[in-house]
């Protein structure tokens, strides 16, 4: 089975001709949301998923308003309210070099440069707080160690053999 990734979530009906309101979950909302696009609605309480097409959206205070084809009247679409957008893993935009989706980072082990033998840890999550995303290792010993995923200190990403070299900067171990 194909993997999915979420792009989005419906948080409320708009209006009364079957619009919704989905907070983006997506770096490219302009291709997810864009006419045509095929998603999948996947309800939260594990009912039937639903293959949808987007006839139209725009973007509003921060969220979507999106009109599905097929759905004229907010009684059709109101009961998935909460559901998740999904899109399948093969479905994804290409990147430039030096870009990765969270999905390709998390998993990955962390080898500190010159310590190919010593792994510092796993990825277990991404956290972004600003002006860099920070990737929150877990060791196999002791307390989590966040590295700033900046060119200073992560030298080489590998997706396929999942590996992640990085320099260890004066003060990122406890």
């Amino acid at each position: 089975m194909t993997q999915e990734l979420t792009v989005g979530k419906l948080v409320n009906t708009h209006g009364i001709r079957g619009e919704i309101k989905v907070v983006s979950r997506t770096d490219f909302p302009e291709v997810r949301f864009a006419e045509g696009s095929k998603l999948l609605i996947v309800p939260e309480d594990g009912g039937a998923r639903i293959e949808v097409e987007v006839e139209a959206a725009r973007e509003h205070k921060g969220t979507y308003i999106v009109r599905l084809k097929g759905f004229t009247n907010i009684n059709q679409i109101e009961k998935y309210k909460g559901s998740l957008l999904k899109v399948p893993s093969d479905d994804l935009v290409e990147l430039s070099e030096d870009e990765y989706y969270f999905h390709q980072i998390v998993g990955c082990t962390v080898y500190i440069e010159g310590k190919p033998e010593q792994p510092l840890g796993v990825i277990t999550e991404i956290l972004q707080p600003g002006a860099n995303d920070v990737w929150v290792v877990k060791p196999a010993k002791g307390a989590e160690v966040l590295i700033p995923v900046i060119k200073d200190v992560v030298l080489n990403v590998d997706i396929k053999a999942q590996q992640v070299t990085i320099r260890l900067m004066e003060g990122l171990l406890p």
